[in-house]
């Protein structure tokens, strides 16, 4: 693992938040700031996520298509990328043939 790939000095919640029946799961960190951000893989499907903070979705390997509540267009992304989500609102997440695994920033 490349020191680009590792976030330093972090505490991190042992138990997993499964969703979806386990075709997302990720763990929840917070650094020494206080800031949280999430780590996790989504597994091959169609998702609709909702959100309470603005997120900024980092791709960390793997690909998807987004959709963001209320829009008819589809965008992808891939692994070096981001996408924002506004507080309050929901996204489409479309994952095909690998997961994908990605860093959710929070606020």
């Amino acid at each position: 693992m490349t020191e680009k790939a590792l976030i330093e000095g972090v505490s991190v919640a042992k138990e997993a938040n499964v969703y979806f029946g386990g075709k997302c799961v990720s763990h929840g960190i917070t650094l020494a700031d206080g800031s949280r951000k999430s780590v996790g893989v989504i597994m091959p499907a169609t998702l609709t996520f909702t959100t309470g903070a603005p997120e900024v979705m980092e791709i960390v390997a793997g690909a998807c298509s987004v959709r963001m509540g209320g829009e008819a267009e589809w965008r992808n992304f891939e692994a070096g990328q981001t996408f924002n989500v506004a507080g309050s609102s929901s996204f489409d997440i479309q994952v095909v043939g690998s997961p994908m695994h990605y860093v959710c920033h929070f606020g």
